[in-house]
C-alpha cells in the first residue's frame, strides 16, 4: 500500500444543514477573485524532501508527509489516461492513426474490460461527459437498470435485515449498459469503424495480457468469493490458486463475445448467443435478468450540470448520477471562501470542505434518484441561492449530521480521459460496483456481472456497502436506474477552452476525490501530478466521521479538529483518480498511484 506524502489533503463538502437556533459563523473570509484561466504556481511542483532546505509547499500542516508520484505523461496535441497501461496504449494508437477522442475512449473501455477486470467491464454500466466545442457539452447515461422482476423488499430477510444477495451472486446484478453506451457514443461522435475499436480488446483477450500488481492484489483478496463461481475461478484462480502479477491471462470466451459485439454491435450482446448465455447464467444462480430485460435496455442522453468556479466552468453528470449535483453544491458553497489563502489541509481548510460535503451529501442521499421515477429538485440544489442559504448555516464547529436538514421536499469503478488534437474531450466512468462486481462470470461468455443493485436503497435509512444511508427516492423499482456517485467531469476556462478532464473510481468517495483534484489545481495551483497524488479526506454526511488517508494531517491538526467536534478516522480506501490538464505546451496527464495505469501523449 501507500505512502508517505509530503502533504495532506482534506476536503469537506456538505449540502444541507440547519438547526433551530442561529448558528455561529466562522470568521469572514475574503472572496477569491476569479482568475482568467488555470495558472500553476511556480512553487507548485512535487514537494521537496524536508532536508532540502525549501519551505513546505501549499502551507501543509506537516512538512514531513511524503508524496508518492503519479504516473505522468506529456503530449503536444493529445493525451490519454486510464487505469490500465495496455488500455492506454490502445487509446494512444487509435489517436495516432487518425481516430478522434471518442474512438480512443471506446477502444480503451473495451480494452479495460479485458485487462482491468476489477472494474472494466461488459457486464456493468457508466456515464460519459463529452465536450465537442466551446460551450458544447453532452452527457450520456448508460447506467444499469433494475430487472423487471425487481421488488423493493427483494434483499430483506424475514427480520427485515438486508442480505448479502445485494452484493454477491446472481441476484445482485442490474441489466448491463456498457455495450449500449459505448455504441451510442461512437454512433453519434466517432469516426473510425466500430470493428476497429473492438479489435484491440479481442486481441488482448485471445492472445493474452500480463496481469498487473493492482489486479493481482485484488484477486488475492477475493479468493473465497471467486472460488464460489466456477467460471470465475477458471479464469482468476487457475489450478485453485490466485493469478499473480506477471501471469499471462487468456480469456478465449471473452474474445468470442467481443467478436460478436464487433460484428453485430449491441445486438451481439443484448440479443442472440451472448444474451442467451447471460439468461442461462441467471437461471443457474437464481438471478432475475431475462432476455426481455436485455432486449429493452436503452441509454439516455442528458443535459450536463454546469457550475462556475474560480473563473472556470465545471461540467459533470446529472441524475441518476449524483456527481454533478454534489460538485455544483460544493463549488457554490465554497465560491466565496478564499481557500487558496488557507494552509492546505490545515484546520480551516478541512473544516470548510467537510461542512460543505456534509450538506451536499445529505441532500444527495435523501432527495436524488432516477429522474424517470423521482422528481429531483436539481435546479434548486445547484442554485447559488440555495448554496448561500446552506453556507450561512456553517459555524466554527462541526455540525452534527443528525442536525442537517435538506430544506427541500423530494417529489469498483474505473475512469478514462481522452483529449484529441481538435479539442474533443471525453471522460468516461464505468463500473461493476465493488471489485469484480458480483464475482459471477457468465459461463461461456467470459465477463463478470455487476452488483449494482446494492446502489439502490435496499432498505431506506440503512447503509449500503459504501456506508451511504439513502432514502425512498432511490428505492428499488422495476426498470429503474440506481443512484450513482460517478462524476466524469470537464473544466473550461472563461474563453470556453477545455483545460481539464477528471474522473475517479471509489464508490461514494468518487465525488470528493474529483473535487479535491479540481480544487488542488484551481485553488492551490498544483500541477496535475501533485493534485492527483495528494492525500485525501472524505465525508459523506453519514456515518458522522471524517475519513483521512494515511499521513494526511499531523497530530496537532487532528487534535484541533477533535476540539471542534470532528471524529477523524484513518482509512486506506480512497479509490483512484486520473486527469488531464492543459499546459502552455500542450497537455499533461496523470494516473493515480493508488490505482496504477498510465498516461500517454503524442
Amino acid at each position: 500500500m501507500r505512502r508517505a506524502s509530503t502533504f495532506a489533503l482534506v476536503a469537506l463538502v456538505a449540502l444541507v444543514a440547519v438547526s433551530c437556533k442561529a448558528p455561529e459563523r466562522s470568521p469572514a473570509v475574503t472572496p477569491t477573485p476569479a482568475p482568467p484561466s488555470i495558472v500553476v504556481r511556480a512553487d507548485a511542483g512535487v514537494p521537496a524532501i524536508p532536508d532540502a532546505g525549501a519551505p513546505p509547499p501549499y502551507r501543509t500542516a506537516d512538512s514531513t508527509v511524503r508524496l508518492d508520484p503519479a504516473v505522468v505523461g506529456e503530449g503536444k496535441t493529445f493525451m490519454v489516461v486510464s487505469e490500465g497501461a495496455d488500455a492506454t496504449k490502445v487509446g494512444r494508437a487509435i489517436l495516432a492513426s487518425g481516430g478522434n477522442a471518442v474512438d480512443a475512449a471506446v477502444a480503451i473501455a473495451f480494452a479495460l474490460a479485458v485487462v482491468h477486470p476489477s472494474a472494466g467491464n461488459l457486464g456493468g454500466g457508466g456515464f460519459a461527459i463529452v465536450r465537442t466545442g466551446p460551450g458544447k457539452r453532452l452527457a450520456l447515461d448508460f447506467r444499469e437498470m433494475a430487472p423487471a422482476a425487481a421488488k423493493p423488499d427483494m434483499y430483506l430477510d424475514a427480520n427485515g435485515n438486508v442480505t448479502k444477495d445485494a452484493v454477491l451472486g446472481h441476484r445482485a446484478s442490474g441489466v448491463p449498459g456498457s455495450v449500449a453506451g459505448l455504441w451510442d457514443l461512437h454512433h453519434r461522435l466517432g469516426k473510425k469503424p466500430w470493428k476497429e475499436l473492438v479489435a484491440p480488446a479481442i486481441a488482448l483477450a485471445r492472445e493474452g495480457f500480463v496481469l498487473d500488481a493492482v489486479q493481482a492484489e485484488v484477486i488475492g483478496k477475493l479468493v473465497d468469493k471467486l472460488a464460489a463461481y466456477p467460471a470465475s475461478a477458471a479464469i482468476w484462480l487457475p489450478g485453485g490458486t490466485p493469478a499473480k502479477q506477471g501471469d499471462t491471462i487468456k480469456i478465449p470466451d471473452l474474445a468470442t463475445t467481443l467478436e460478436r459485439i464487433a460484428k453485430d454491435g449491441p445486438a451481439g450482446f443484448y440479443k442472440g448467443k451472448t444474451a442467451a448465455l447471460i439468461v442461462d447464467e441467471m437461471r443457474r444462480g437464481g438471478g432475475i435478468i431475462t432476455s426481455a430485460d436485455l432486449a429493452s435496455y436503452r441509454t439516455a442522453w442528458r443535459d450536463p450540470i454546469t457550475v462556475p468556479y474560480r473563473g472556470h466552468t465545471v461540467v459533470s453528470m446529472p441524475p441518476p448520477s449524483s456527481g454533478g449535483v454534489v460538485l455544483a453544491m460544493t463549488a457554490n458553497m465554497l465560491s466565496e471562501i478564499e481557500l487558496g489563502t488557507l494552509p492546505w489541509h490545515g484546520v480551516e481548510h478541512v473544516h470548510w470542505l467537510v461542512e460543505t460535503w456534509r450538506r451536499a451529501y445529505a441532500a444527495r442521499n435523501e432527495l436524488l434518484g432516477d429522474p424517470a421515477f423521482t422528481k429531483n429538485p436539481t435546479a434548486q440544489l445547484v442554485s447559488k441561492a440555495y448554496a448561500d442559504t446552506l453556507a450561512k448555516s456553517i459555524g466554527p464547529r462541526a455540525t452534527p449530521s443528525k442536525d442537517i436538514l435538506t430544506l427541500l421536499e423530494g417529489t469498483h469503478t474505473t475512469n478514462l480521459s481522452v483529449v484529441d488534437k481538435a479539442g474533443l474531450g471525453v471522460v468516461i466512468t464505468t463500473t461493476i460496483n465493488t471489485s469484480f462486481g458480483s464475482c459471477v462470470t457468465v459461463a461461456g461468455a467470459g465477463f463478470l456481472l455487476n452488483n449494482e443493485m446494492d446502489d439502490f436503497a435496499a432498505k431506506p435509512g440503512s447503509p449500503n456497502t459504501y456506508g451511504l444511508v439513502q432514502g425512498v427516492a432511490n428505492k428499488i423499482e422495476p426498470g429503474k436506474r440506481m443512484l450513482s456517485s460517478m462524476a466524469p467531469t470537464i473544466v473550461e476556462n472563461a474563453k470556453g477552452e477545455l483545460v481539464m478532464l477528471v474522473g475517479a473510481r471509489g464508490g461514494s468517495r468518487i465525488i470528493t476525490s474529483v473535487w479535491q483534484t479540481i480544487s488542488n489545481v484551481l485553488d492551490f495551483g498544483m500541477p496535475i501530478a501533485a493534485a492527483i497524488a495528494a492525500p485525501r479526506v472524505h465525508h459523506q454526511h453519514l456515518p458522522d466521521h471524517v475519513g483521512f488517508e494515511a499521513e494526511s494531517i499531523d497530530a496537532v491538526t487532528e487534535q484541533a479538529l477533535r476540539e471542534r467536534g470532528y471524529k477523524p478516522v484513518w482509512e486506506s480506501f480512497f479509490g483512484a483518480s486520473n486527469a488531464i490538464l492543459r499546459t502552455p505546451t500542450g497537455w499533461s496527464g496523470a494516473a493515480d498511484p493508488r490505482g496504477g495505469g498510465a498516461a500517454m501523449g503524442d
